[in-house]
């Protein structure tokens, strides 16, 4: 009778830890789709705007983009990069989510992974060609 206690607790132990840890996990990888679409938004607010006062082009200044992003991921505290490939921002985040009872198995860390891409839109009721 005992070692069919211990199994199933050991059995009941790693669904509790996969339920814990898996819920978790999937909230870091939601969390990080978010930092990194908002950062990308961030990003996309840096118009050119002598080009837009010029010639009405609508056009992203690549180093104000690039700053703004990696500035949005410091104050949310996530680190990620950051690309600018002509008008579109594009961020991605890495996080570390550590294991409450997983780690009981072996299992210390999940890493999750988010990604985001933003490009300047014009228009203020609707997105004007």
């Amino acid at each position: 009778m005992t070692a069919f206690v211990l199994t199933l607790l050991i059995g009941l132990l790693a669904l509790t830890g996969l339920s814990l840890d898996g819920g978790l996990a999937l909230a870091s990888k939601v969390r990080t789709g978010g930092q990194a679409e908002s950062a990308a938004r961030a990003g996309a607010q840096a118009l050119d705007l002598a080009a837009y006062r010029a010639s009405g082009v609508v056009r992203l200044d690549p180093v104000r983009a690039r700053d703004l992003a990696q500035r949005y991921l410091a104050s949310v505290g996530a680190t990620g990069t950051v690309q600018v490939a002509g008008d579109t921002v594009t961020v991605e985040v890495t996080a570390t989510y550590r294991t409450q009872l997983l780690s009981l198995v072996g299992i210390d860390a999940i890493h999750a992974h988010g990604r985001g891409a933003a490009h300047p839109q014009r228009g203020v009721s609707g997105i004007e060609p």
